[in-house]
């Protein structure tokens, strides 16, 4: 019971949280820019690879 106390009274365990929030605001923000992008960046490599000859 101390430990969990001694847990609660910690700046150790509020930090760890916000690092979390912070890393999971980072991640949603990615997610968000891969996919509003995914499409355009798709139709660039294909217009790239048509531009080039087939292979005999």
């Amino acid at each position: 019971m101390k430990s969990i106390a001694k847990f609660l009274k910690s700046d150790d365990g509020v930090t760890a949280i916000e690092y979390a929030l912070v890393g999971s605001l980072i991640a949603m923000a990615i997610v968000v820019v891969v996919a509003a992008l995914g499409g355009q960046v798709k139709t660039l490599y294909q217009s790239v690879a048509r531009s080039f000859p087939p292979s005999p």
